[in-house]
């Protein structure tokens, strides 16, 4: 039985210990830490956790843990991994891993001289559609991948960015690109690899916030697929869709919060109808939350490997939103590897400035 705590019992930490909680004996929810010690000791009682403590360092001091799952504010999620990383103990943390290119290069150098591994919170990557997408591409079955989009159009209205620390470069990080796209085109990068070169936009056009409330980027890839990617906050018919258009099949996903094989459709080109046949071979009606993601976590602890996703996987996909807002604030292509220490969106998302007063 393995060990975890959480930090920060806002709503994401639901999930978290729902996840814990579905695992069963693999690993127990042994302790909590928030700085509202009611909230924290409200979040213990409703979900059966033996201890509430109000610091981070408190916790490590006195448990034995084999993760930590990070659920507080973005600000603080690159102090509080250092702090786990300096203690030893893995951690499992929530979107955004960190705020910046910079601070993610931070924890991967700490990472190198602790035995604990920063693992980010992309669940949709773990859903069983996507699996199988992944591995019908690795065996050819789809072709040549040509054309993609990721679309993210969610509505938040203007009392959730009432919250303080929502919509600010310095405790956000950025808009919907950094809070609310991330897990899309995340899974996007997942699916098609290794991306070249961001044209992008990005604008303020309707909340009160420092940061944009909508963006868009025209995308190529490595291997020579062009795809668009949209982040929108306000956008009243809701949805969540990436489509993928190969040689032999276009493979698409609409849902908002969360899919299962209902939500993928599979339609081939002509002559290769196989393509459907293989992709129904398999039919699962698991979700893709934080539970399939836990399960890999654990699963790879218990193989001695590294928990997925990695520093390494998640740098990919921090660089790609910061390439995004660079192209966005100076109006140029940028490309992939182009945002050195050098550059002012390697310390922050910001760079030299989004192009709107500051409604702040």
């Amino acid at each position: 039985m393995r060990r975890a705590a959480i930090i920060g019992t806002g709503a994401i930490a639901v999930s978290h210990a729902e996840a814990l909680r579905a695992a069963g004996d693999r690993i127990e929810l042994v302790a909590v830490v928030d700085v509202d010690d009611r909230r924290a000791a409200a979040f213990a009682q409703e979900w059966n956790v033996p201890r509430v403590h109000a610091r981070l360092a408190t916790l490590l001091d006195v448990e034995e843990l084999d993760v930590v799952h990070v659920c507080t504010p973005p600000r603080s999620h690159t102090p509080l991994a250092l702090e786990c990383l300096a203690a030893n103990v893995n951690v499992l943390v929530e979107k955004p891993p960190a705020l910046s290119l910079s601070e993610i290069d931070t924890l991967i150098a700490a990472e190198r001289s602790s035995t604990g591994r920063v693992a980010t919170v992309f669940q949709h990557r773990f859903g069983p559609a996507a699996h199988r997408l992944r591995r019908l591409i690795a065996e050819g079955a789809l072709g040549r991948s040509l054309v993609a989009k990721s679309d993210t159009l969610w509505y938040r209205d203007g009392a959730y960015f009432d919250v303080p620390w929502r919509g600010s470069w310095e405790s956000e990080g950025g808009g919907p690109t950094m809070g609310h796209g991330i897990h899309q085109f995340d899974l996007m990068l997942s699916v098609l690899g290794p991306w070249q070169e961001i044209r992008a936009v990005a604008a303020r056009q309707s909340r009160a916030v420092q940061t944009e409330d909508v963006s868009m980027a025209l995308v190529t890839f490595a291997d020579g697929t062009v795809a668009s990617v949209v982040n929108s906050v306000l956008s009243p018919r809701e949805t969540s869709q990436l489509r993928f258009d190969f040689e032999h099949a276009t493979v698409e996903v609409e849902h908002l919060y969360g899919y299962t094989d209902a939500h993928w459709t599979v339609t081939p080109a002509p002559g290769h109808d196989d393509v459907a046949t293989r992709w129904h071979e398999e039919q699962s009606t698991v979700v893709s939350g934080h539970g399939c993601q836990l399960a890999a976590f654990l699963d790879a602890l218990d193989s001695g490997e590294t928990p997925p996703v990695t520093l390494a996987d998640t740098r990919n996909t921090m660089e790609f939103i910061a390439a995004l807002y660079a192209s966005a604030f100076t109006g140029t292509v940028v490309k992939a590897g182009q945002i050195g220490p050098d550059s002012p969106f390697y310390p922050t998302m910001e760079g030299i400035g989004a192009p709107w007063a500051n409604a702040r």
